[in-house]
């Protein structure tokens, strides 16, 4: 008795689909990809361009596959073209074709950041008020503080908290702080801990 051959997993319209994991014994076919680049994080050395075709969904695009193109990243908006093959997770690039960088969101420039630039957001900011810690993350090293006027949620970074000597903050913790607007909201410049 002769047994029966295994079949490939069946997509959406029922079509025999290549396997997704590399090894499995089953052919790793690549297909033609286009699509623009839906966000990249440069940390973590990876990000997503969102297909033409929403057939594929989005391609994960890894910076190795960026390297013969002489980059680790890509800009959001950067109209991609590659070659993709589906793996466990989805659809992933194995190799960029082409990249044009015409329609991508420009590319923030450092800023000419320092202590002068501090020093002017210090000067700029208003008289000490009663805020309490929303949440704090050490491994991000930055939180949210919560104005007590008005529940504002008001941005601290790990640096403002060290330059008052603050080492731990709990949450619903009262402090005081020296508010700004910032760029993107509020900015604690200053914070101290509340007088008991």
């Amino acid at each position: 008795m002769r047994a029966e051959p295994q079949r490939a997993p069946l997509d959406r319209e029922g079509e025999a689909r290549e396997d997704q994991e590399r090894g499995a014994g089953v052919a790793d076919a690549a297909v033609a990809v286009s699509g623009v680049v839906k966000w990249f994080d440069v940390t973590r050395g990876f990000g997503f361009i969102v297909a033409d075709d929403p057939e594929h969904g989005d391609v994960l695009v890894h910076f190795s596959v960026l390297q013969p193109h002489g980059r680790r990243t890509l800009p959001e908006g950067a109209r991609v073209e590659c070659l993709a093959a589906w793996r466990q997770r989805g659809m992933q690039a194995r190799e960029v074709l082409s990249i044009d960088l015409s329609q991508a969101v420009e590319e923030q420039r450092p800023r000419a950041s320092g202590r002068s630039e501090r020093t002017d957001l210090i000067a700029s900011a208003g008289a000490f008020e009663p805020v309490s810690v929303k949440w704090f993350n050490r491994l991000k090293g930055y939180g949210f503080l919560l104005r007590a006027t008005d529940g504002a949620d008001v941005f601290v970074h790990m640096e403002t908290l060290r330059r008052g000597g603050i080492e731990e903050l709990e949450p619903d913790q009262p402090m005081r702080a020296r508010v700004v607007e910032g760029e993107r909201g509020l900015l604690a410049v200053v914070v101290e801990r509340a007088e008991a």
